[in-house]
């Protein structure tokens, strides 16, 4: 019988977390671990960063073999059953590229993000006909269905925004994303009030960096800068590409990010300048 594939949630990823963290409390070796469970070695790799679904009763045997104290062993097999209770976008599952499926949980587990745009208006702040806009342009065969598929779950990410713990996010869009009209002026009129209603939210921050800035820390290109509440989750930098996408967590790695980033909103204009660039541009767009 084949076995369904997996698809992370942010319970699966927390669990993970824990599974690796009670391997290293009890000083053993991923090769310990998977001689004593009979496992091939890459299976508990897998576990461990979120590639493959782990039953509960292997849960328990490793927590067994962990010498887990009763009261956490519980909250640890309670996550295991959680994790495998769907999250909300995998309705959407058939329709969003694996490797952009450990973005979204990213995403929803974050308490801050912080990112780069260079041209295109952040993905959780566009607006329908925006999104439709941007789709209609790229290469491929894809269905009108699978579309809009793709396009209701970007407007149903949009409700992170506005959730009760909702993350605090900190974007700098360059100012070619608010001047290429894209759509029509009337999509990119709606766009634009779009994003002047997001800056009233209170977890919002929002600054475009101008042209005149000249050179800046991010020539090559956007990314996204994700930081948990956990304090054993290490930042992670996620950076997308046409057919892919790129997931850095080496500590210098994110350290060069997060340096890049303090560069850009220094650079950028501040809150009250970006609100009045942006109503300046959506009145020349009428």
């Amino acid at each position: 019988m084949t076995r369904s594939k997996h698809i992370p949630t942010v319970a699966s990823a927390r669990l993970a977390r824990e599974l690796r963290s009670l391997r290293d409390q009890a000083g053993l070796s991923q090769e310990i671990v998977a001689e004593e469970m009979g496992w091939a070695g890459s299976k508990l790799y897998r576990i461990e960063n979120d590639r493959s679904r782990v039953l509960v009763r292997d849960v328990k045997r490793l927590l067994r073999l962990y010498g887990t104290d009763e009261k956490q062993a519980e909250a640890v097999i309670e996550l295991a059953r959680l994790a495998g209770e769907p999250d909300w976008w995998h309705q959407y599952s058939g329709a969003i590229p694996e490797w952009f499926q450990v973005y979204v949980v990213l995403e929803a587990s974050a308490s801050h993000i912080f990112g780069y745009e260079s041209e295109l208006i952040p993905g959780i702040m566009q607006t329908e006909r925006y999104v439709r806009a941007i789709m209609s342009t790229a290469p491929g065969a894809d269905s009108d269905e699978e579309i809009e598929r793709r396009i209701k779950l970007r407007v149903d990410r949009q409700a992170r925004l506005t959730e009760k713990h909702a993350p605090n996010f900190w974007l700098v869009i360059n100012e070619a994303a608010i001047r290429r009209v894209v759509g029509g002026r009337e999509v990119m009129c709606d766009q634009i009030e779009h994003l002047i209603h997001l800056t009233q939210l209170r977890n919002v921050t929002l600054q475009v960096l101008p042209f005149e800035v000249g050179a800046h820390s991010a020539m090559a290109g956007s990314f996204s800068l994700l930081k948990f509440p956990a304090a054993d989750d290490p930042d992670k930098v996620y950076v997308e590409q046409h057919i892919g996408g790129l997931y850095i967590q080496k500590s210098q790695d994110v350290s060069w990010y997060s340096r890049a980033f303090d560069y850009l909103r220094a650079q950028a204009l501040g809150p009250a300048q970006t609100l009045a660039m942006l109503r300046s541009v959506m009145a020349e767009l009428t």
